[in-house]
């Protein structure tokens, strides 16, 4: 689905509809440009992120919910707050424990997401 959205000044949440990107997990691209992305990801319980890499830098942060991610050889559990890196090039992923939202800052932009 192509979206109309790249480079706006003002993207309503309310606009975009979330896409299914696998079970449990639906996802919305916010704000982009050609140098950085935001998504929101909203993850049931049980919901997984598939271990991948890309070559992207990204950051999370986690708004709601706890989920056990892995970045590279490291497991650990996350919750609201908590901030993860992760370098291009590195694999990484996560399984949903309790229901919740992340967002995802990528730089550059992911043109596989849109």
């Amino acid at each position: 689905m192509e979206k109309q959205h790249k480079d706006a000044a003002w993207v309503p949440h309310a606009e975009i509809e979330p896409e299914v990107c696998g079970k449990g997990v639906k996802r919305r691209v916010l704000a982009y440009s050609k140098d950085a992305m935001c998504v929101e990801n909203t993850f049931e319980t049980g919901g997984v992120g598939a271990m991948h890499c890309h070559p992207h830098t990204q950051i999370t942060y986690i708004v709601s919910g706890r989920y056990r991610f892995t970045i590279g050889d490291e497991t650990r559990e996350v919750g609201p707050g908590d901030t993860l890196l992760k370098q291009n090039g590195v694999m990484h992923g996560c399984v949903c424990l309790e229901g919740g939202v992340m967002l995802d800052f990528f730089t550059p932009m992911r043109e596989d997401f849109v």
